[in-house]
């Protein structure tokens, strides 16, 4: 889950929307606007932190004119990058999720959070069309794979969960990363309020139902880069992970089943046992992968 605050209002909605998302024991994530918007004083970074939320650095000053020329880019990513030190902040979201990917690398962030997967609705078209995190160069991406609380209220006209409902199911069905953009600035109304209260019932609904982690964005940065760094070996007894945090890690073994990608996931010292089970299910070999 991520917030982006956009004005004053947001701003000031966010020790309110932090006791919510506490409610249903979920941490998110605070994008900030360093300059132009709103002030940003160090008690409002430090209580974010202290609740154990994220912070994370949302553009310079919300303007969407960040990618329009290579020069003001640089000259205004050098800002970012000192907010990015000063709020001891790793991600990063650009406004209006303008995007640039060859210039994304120029941020010193582990991450950022500009990319939707699709985008036919939003001012820059175009999309990743994947639901997993991965690499922009050293830079980690986490895609959005929802709709936008802006959109979904103010293009689409909706003021129901169904869009959202039928996004995640679609996700979690891939296995994906399903991330949330809730502004603290377009839930200030009653309604809207018990509209997101809904959201986060029925997120928590799905995690006692299907045992998903619910995580910040830098935990997944952190998780994400050492799967990276994780490789599969054939021992004698079947497959075994190793890397820094492989104690984390299980083997699962992919394969097509009927037209469709099945996974079975076991404990590594019995990986052969499912390799075994799938196997005889889909008649053909199946692929390890790392978890």
């Amino acid at each position: 889950m991520t917030h982006d605050v956009e004005t004053v209002a947001g701003r000031d909605f966010c020790t309110s929307l932090m006791d919510i998302d506490d409610r249903y024991g979920i941490k998110s994530s605070f994008q900030i606007v360093p300059e132009a918007r709103y002030a940003v004083t160090p008690e409002f970074l430090d209580e974010i932190r202290e609740r154990g939320f994220e912070i994370c650095v949302k553009d310079l000053n919300h303007d969407g004119r960040l990618f329009d020329h290579r020069r003001e880019f640089l000259r205004r990513a050098e800002t970012i990058n000192e907010y990015a030190r000063q709020y001891r902040a790793r991600g990063y979201r650009s406004a209006v999720l303008y995007r640039n990917a060859e210039w994304l690398p120029d941020l010193e962030f582990s991450f950022d959070m500009s990319f939707p997967n699709v985008a036919h609705l939003d001012p820059q078209r175009g999309g990743c069309c994947t639901v997993m995190p991965y690499f922009i160069g050293p830079l980690l991406e986490l895609p959005l794979t929802t709709t936008q609380d802006y959109t979904l209220f103010h293009v689409l006209g909706e003021q129901s969960l169904e869009l959202w409902k039928a996004q995640t199911a679609t996700v979690v069905a891939r296995h994906g990363l399903v991330s949330f953009l809730v502004h603290p600035d377009y839930i200030l109304t009653r309604e809207r309020c018990a509209l997101y209260e809904a959201l986060l019932s029925m997120l928590t609904d799905l995690r006692s139902n299907n045992q998903l982690w619910f995580a910040r964005p830098g935990e997944i940065d952190h998780w994400w880069r050492a799967r990276h760094q994780m490789s599969l070996v054939r021992r004698d007894w079947g497959w075994d992970i190793v890397g820094d945090g492989a104690e984390d890690a299980v083997v699962a073994f992919a394969t097509v089943v009927d037209g469709r990608l099945v996974y079975e996931i076991r404990d590594s010292q019995r990986v052969d046992e499912a390799a075994s089970s799938i196997r005889s299910m889909s008649g053909s070999e199946p692929v390890p992968i790392t978890c």
